[in-house]
Parts: C-alpha cells; structure tokens; sequence
C-alpha cells in the first residue's frame, strides 16, 4: 500500500487545488524520508516563487543545485521524482487523510522535543511543553480562506450593525476614547512609574466590572491574594483603606452581604509568585476554575505584565529583554483571543519615565515591543500638582479602537484612601485635553449577568 507522504507528493505535483489548500499547513520535518523532504522543500519554494506548480524536470534541476545533496542522495530523489505520477484520488478523503497526517506527525515531533526538554535539552523552557503540545494538537487545514469582498457583503453589512460585545468603564473618557469599552481578544496595557497606581487602576475597574453583573479574575504576582481583596473591599464597600480593619465583624459581612445582592458576578483573586507563571499556567486555571466553579471570566486582569514568565524561553537564558517581553506580551494576547475575554495589564515606565509629566512609548520598561503588541496603551502621570488636586492625569499611547488623538490627555479623579477613580468636572479638562470636539459614543445594553458556562472556550 502506498503511504501518505508518497500520495501527498504526487497531487502536490499535479493538483493545483489540492496545492493551494494544504501546502501552508505542511512542514518539511513531518516527511521522514530524506528525499520525500528535499522534494518537498524544492515543491513548496517553487510555489511561493512562482505561484505555480514545478514540473519534474524543474525539480530535478533544483535539487542538483543543492549543496546539501550528493550524488547517492541525488539519484535516490530523481528516481522518487520518476515515480511522481498523477493519479486521481477522491479530493475530500485526500484533504482529510493529509491532514490527519500532519496533526500526527506535528504531534509526534512535540511529544519528542517535549522528551527532550524535559530531559534538560534544547533551547526552550520545560515549562513550554503544555504550549508545545497544544499547538500540536491544534494543527488543522483552516476551511476559511478569506473574505469575499463582493459576494460577502450582506454578511459584512449586518456586521456593521451588530452591537460589538464590550466591557465598559464606569470613567466617561476611558469610555470616550474607547468608543463605549474593552472588546473582547484585546491586550490593554496601563504604563505608570511604581506607586503611581497601577495595580489602583486595575482594583478600581475589577470592581466596576463587578458591579456591571459581570465575572472578573484577577491573577497577581506582586501583592498577594489578601492584599488585593483588601484594595477591592476598600473601593467596594466604600471604607477606607485603613479603616477595614476596625470594622465590626458583623458590619464587615452585612455590607459584603448587601454587595452580593446588588451583582450577578463575583470575583476570583488568583497569586502566583513573582515571574513563576505563564499564559499556560493561566489557561490551565481558567479549565480548573470552569470545572470545579462552573466560573468563566468576562475579563482578566494580570497584575502585571513584566513579572509573569514565558512559555517560549527561560527566563535566566541568553534571550534579550525586548524578545522576553514581547514574547510575554504576545502569549497574553493570544490568551485573550482564545478566552475571548479583553485582558488588562500593566507595565513600568523607564527611569527617565519615571516621574515625567510627559510619558510616551519610549518610556516603556524593558522592552518596545510590548506597545507593538497591545491594542490599547496609555500612561497614568502623577505629579506633585495632581496630587494635591485629587487627581491623575491619563494620556494615549496608542488605541486601535479609536482616533488616539481625541481626548489624548484627560484627568481623572484618585482617592487613594479608598482605592477609587471617579470623573472629574468637565472644567478640570478644558486646559488639558489635545483634542477639539469630543467623539461621542452609544452606551451598549448590559448584558442580563455573567457567564458561567465554559462553551467555546477551548485550549
């Protein structure tokens, strides 16, 4: 009986919609036999050079070009190449032995190199094995081959006027410049100095996203789990910080009591230790939190970006900064497509950021890449003056969902006691914001609670 690789090499060879459909999922390392590979390889260049398919006598003459080859081997892919004859087959069964074949292969070639790290071996971190193996596991011929622009638009027409599911701010111009709030599959970073109110930002929108009716996990690895409840309870129940504590016991349930009833939602404090986690470890509790709370998140909050580690390299190895950070941020992303879920994190600013009234993208800690990546950037700037105004000025880095030239700078109002952001007058704007008239934006229906079911949410 013939084998796959063979069947796959011929209609590669002689059937241009077999070609276009498959030749982007197949990797020259799933073919085991030395020539079958090289065959392959000179196929696959000749295709994405030319945008047609190599005849036999093309092939021949491009492999003699190689350098790796030599004569025995050279004879060996020639005769392979003679016997490269069209054959018809059942496209339908071809397409789906060829791809079973490559999701195999891809999955025997991780199980390997997952042997390997664990045994100490290779570049990669062990604990990029569960990544390894899920990209494996994941290899499939992609049915979706584009938009059609013409024929497509009835499809595209409705899109328009469906109402994006987004999580909203409780602050008007975060709402403003995000065009009513956080899409799902995002990245939103808030970049700030240490003590400016990173982790502030974040426990103020957790618990406004909270009131909304909505689900939230907050994942930390610089405060732990208690002090991030402590922030929350601060901002939720209204007392200050520093007060908690001397509150009656019964006081303290009875007000968290009247909270529970007033929200569909609940909050999930995760800690891990500082650069101990990943976006693996992250998937892994969204399965353990769906399977044992029945808990599925409306966002994620990771507390904060540059203290988590990643998946692709180890974090005391040879890789630069901008690559490790990039990297990080890249796999949080992904984390947010494949939740579906927007996540919000955090970055530190430079030294020379630090304490500047004036933070742009530069000043982004570690790494540049970082901005590359997110969908939303902005500063959080404090100084000596907004301080003593109650206040905390919020400037665009960059935004995909909107003109970051609208409203570019804006203030809002801190209280650090209680762990709280609030609007401030619009008299407090007019000398600060960049842009002229403001954009407008229609609030969006609330959703009727959160959601716990764990359907379409897949690793």
């Amino acid at each position: 009986m013939e084998k796959i690789e063979f069947l796959i090499l011929r209609n590669l060879l002689y059937n241009e919609e077999f070609v276009r459909k498959v030749l982007p999922f197949i990797r020259p390392e799933y073919f085991q036999d030395q020539s079958q590979k090289i065959i392959f390889q000179e196929i696959s260049s000749f295709v994405e050079e030319f945008n047609n398919i190599p005849s036999k006598e093309v092939l021949n003459i491009e492999v003699e070009k190689r350098n790796d080859v030599n004569e025995d081997q050279y004879r060996e892919v020639c005769q392979t190449i003679e016997h490269l004859t069209d054959v018809p087959v059942d496209f339908s069964w071809l397409v789906e032995t060829s791809e079973k074949w490559c999701r195999d292969r891809a999955i025997y070639l991780a199980l390997m190199e997952s042997v390997q790290l664990a045994d100490g071996g290779g570049e990669k971190s062990p604990d990029s094995i569960p990544s390894i193996l899920q990209e494996a596991l994941a290899v499939s011929f992609d049915n979706h081959v584009g938009h059609d622009y013409l024929n497509d638009s009835e499809e595209r027409y409705d899109s328009y006027n469906q109402k994006e599911n987004k999580i909203e701010f409780d602050l008007e111009y975060f709402n403003k410049i995000t065009k009513g709030g956080l899409p799902n599959k995002t990245l939103n970073i808030a970049l700030a100095g240490t003590g400016v109110g990173k982790s502030l930002f974040m426990c103020h929108m957790a618990s406004a996203v909270l009131l909304q009716g909505r689900n939230v996990l907050y994942i930390t690895m610089e405060m732990a789990e208690e002090k991030i409840a402590e922030r929350i309870d601060s901002n939720l129940l209204n007392v200050n910080i520093k007060d908690l504590a001397d509150l009656p016991k019964t006081l303290f349930v009875n007000k968290v009591s009247q909270l529970q009833k007033k929200t569909q939602g609940n909050i999930i404090i995760k800690e891990y230790p500082t650069a101990s986690a990943h976006a693996g470890h992250f998937k892994s509790l969204l399965n353990e939190l769906a399977l044992k709370k029945s808990f599925r998140p409306d966002i994620i909050f990771i507390d904060y970006l540059n203290i988590c580690a990643s998946s692709r390299y180890r974090s005391n190895g040879t890789v630069n900064s901008y690559s490790y950070i990039k990297a990080i941020a890249e796999e949080l992303r992904g984390l947010a497509v494949e939740a579906n879920v927007p996540i919000v994190s955090a970055t530190q600013t430079t030294r020379s950021g630090y304490g500047s009234s004036d933070v742009e993208l530069t000043d982004t800690s570690e790494s540049f890449g970082l901005p590359a990546t997110a969908d939303l950037m902005f500063a959080l700037i404090s100084t000596e003056e907004l301080e003593s105004l109650g206040q905390i000025m919020v400037k665009q880095l960059k935004n995909r969902y909107n003109d970051p030239t609208m409203n570019k700078r804006f203030v809002v109002g801190i209280d650090r006691a209680k762990m709280r952001l609030y609007d401030c007058e619009q008299s407090a704007q007019a000398d600060i914001l960049d842009s002229g008239q403001d954009e407008e934006y229609t609030p969006q229906e609330k959703t009727s609670g959160p959601r716990k079911s764990f359907e379409g949410f897949k690793f």
